[in-house]
């Protein structure tokens, strides 16, 4: 893994450091540590990442400045924060956990466990999903989102309006984040389950989903009898 810490107390990015190497040993490829936001927005444009830890306050600057940027990428975004009231609205924007301050190993190994095993978050309070568009951040909102189309290493994102955009992240980090009101029905699909009308069988033995805006997606063999059940 290659692991950016955005940290502005050098004893705490020493010490995330230290329990970082403890946790992953040699499942970890990189590590950097920079403490300023310009920096690490930098750093962000011109690597490539897996993971990275994020403080909320750096020099008095707000990470959030930092996170909508972070979370549009293809890595996943973890919390290390003592603003535990700043919690939900980091939920909101994506991230994939929030490990409050002070922290021990065993919590930080807790959020590394939910990347390596691709394990889902539990919460349901993510409210968007931001995107690059023309050299800026655009948070969608996940109630104008219907279904996401894999596309090799990036998703395609449609839209109630019609509209479809592009995002850096897999299908399969996609699904770990949206789990409470998206399902995985297809390799290549993951949708809303309230858009669903209609579950049917196609000639040749297909599974089609048919949804409210007329759109008719595939229905993984494996994933038909257990998304009819959720549906019903």
């Amino acid at each position: 893994m290659d692991i950016l810490i955005v940290e502005d107390e050098s004893r705490i990015a020493k010490r995330i450091e230290r329990m970082t190497r403890a946790i992953l040993g040699d499942a970890l490829q990189s590590l950097t540590h920079i403490n300023t936001l310009h920096e690490a927005l930098g750093f962000i444009e011109n690597n490539s990442l897996d993971l990275v830890l994020l403080d909320l306050n750096l020099n008095g600057n707000s990470g959030f400045d930092l996170l909508t940027t972070a979370v549009s990428q293809s890595f996943h975004t973890i919390i290390i924060s003592a603003y535990k009231d700043q919690a939900i609205t980091a939920f909101e924007h994506g991230v994939l956990d929030f490990v409050p301050k002070p922290f021990n190993q065993d919590r930080l190994a807790q959020a590394f466990n939910r990347v390596n095993t691709k394990e889902k978050t539990e919460n349901n309070k993510i409210k968007f999903l931001a995107i690059k568009k023309r050299g800026r951040i655009q948070l969608v909102p996940i109630e104008d989102l219907i279904y996401i189309k894999g596309a090799g290493a990036y998703t395609e994102l449609f839209l109630a309006d019609g509209n479809k955009e592009l995002h850096d992240k897999s299908l399969e980090k996609l699904e770990q984040l949206l789990s409470y009101s998206f399902e995985r029905i297809h390799k290549s699909y993951l949708v809303k389950m309230s858009e669903i009308t209609n579950i049917s069988v196609a000639s040749g033995s297909k599974y089609i989903a048919e949804l409210k805006n007329g759109a008719r997606i595939p229905i993984g063999r494996t994933k038909y009898k257990d998304l009819k059940a959720k549906w019903l």
